[in-house]
């Protein structure tokens, strides 16, 4: 198997860059369907309105439902032929994103991906995480290629809860290890090879970057100004980990996370608050070294990443829910471990983490 490395086709990253949306989007097609919630419509709609009025380029807004489900796929693919669409404009958090992205896939026209919250590694990736319409993991929806276009205005992703961007961060803590993982073991990436030279430079560089600057943005966020360090971790958290995680690999972080949607009760925890705690997981199956482990949740305490259960919503551990979790996880990409790893294992990885993390808080 050879090595692969994918990415999308043009990255747009700085201050003010949604007022230059149009321009972008008006080289892949001219009626676009922008699919926004109400209020990411009520905060951007007059940017986007002008922006789009001076390229030339027709849009017509469609609110989303709130999951990334089949259900409103199919709602959307609808919408777009029924309006003759030629392009999809994603403009919103992750689900918003891999949404678009399946529903021009499935329409087989461009997508622009413009987050308002620098939350998760979707936005440059050729994956869409399906749901139930209840929020339940269901699937992976793995597309033929990347987004046409990623815009991230940092004016607008400065505005949003600092809550949001530290997630993002939890979302790429796990870049560098699953990668490493991927690696050790030959497993293939989402990219559909082994992991490249470029990918792994890529993966561990957004790990050094959330370890140097990631508190310093967090301030910043909770100021709501964009400064450097912000910058600098709104790229690593959607660039260096898009890449990094795509053609890097996928192994027990991210199979954690998928396991908790099994619990009601952590619904309520964005995605990169789940994979952080898979991080720390995966690091525990692996016996990582004392410093490294230590590194990882010092981090995150730092920056306010969960570390235990009881962060996450499960205040009352119950063996046959914790053995749920792990007996999905044990079905999912931790395969990709250089080791086999079971259910029980995974049980144990699990407990133990939160043995560790409730000695640092």
């Amino acid at each position: 198997m050879g090595r692969v490395i994918i990415a999308p086709g043009k990255y747009v990253q700085g201050a003010g860059e949604m007022a230059n949306l149009g321009t972008y989007v008006a080289k892949l097609g001219k009626k676009a369907l922008i699919v926004v919630s109400p209020s990411g419509k009520k905060r951007n709609a007059e940017i986007l309105d002008a922006s789009f009025a001076a390229a030339g380029v027709e849009i017509i807004y469609e609110a989303f439902n709130g999951e990334c489900s089949r259900n409103e796929i199919a709602r959307l693919v609808k919408v777009v032929k029924e309006n003759g669409i030629d392009v999809v404009v994603g403009v919103g958090g992750g689900k918003i994103l891999d949404t678009s992205k399946a529903v021009a896939y499935e329409n087989n026209i461009p997508v622009a991906i413009v987050p308002t919250i620098a939350s998760t590694d979707a936005p440059c990736s050729a994956l869409a995480v399906v749901y139930s319409d209840e929020g339940v993991f269901e699937d992976y929806y793995w597309l033929p290629s990347n987004p046409n276009l990623v815009l991230m205005d940092t004016d607008v992703i400065a505005k949003a809860p600092a809550r949001l961007l530290v997630s993002g961060m939890g979302d790429a803590l796990a870049t560098y290890f699953e990668a490493r993982a991927c690696e050790a073991s030959g497993a293939n990436s989402c990219a559909g090879g082994l992991p490249t030279v470029a990918a792994m430079c890529l993966a561990k560089k957004c790990y050094e970057t959330l370890i140097a600057e990631g508190e310093l943005a967090k301030l910043a966020a909770e100021a709501h100004v964009c400064t450097k360090a912000v910058e600098n971790v709104v790229e690593a958290n959607t660039l260096l980990s898009g890449i990094g995680f795509e053609s890097g690999g996928l192994a027990g972080a991210h199979a954690v996370h998928n396991g908790l949607t099994v619990l009601p009760q952590c619904h309520h925890m964005y995605h990169g608050e789940k994979v952080a705690f898979g991080t720390i997981v995966q690091l525990v199956l692996e016996n990582s070294p004392e410093e490294e482990l230590f590194e990882v949740l010092d981090f995150c305490v730092r920056v306010g990443l969960p570390v235990t259960l009881g962060q996450l919503g499960i205040t009352e551990i119950k063996e046959e829910e914790i053995m749920a979790v792990a007996e999905a996880t044990a079905v999912d990409t931790v395969v990709n471990m250089p080791f086999a790893v079971t259910a029980k294992d995974i049980y144990a990885a699990i407990l133990a983490a939160d043995a560790i993390g409730k000695t640092m808080l």
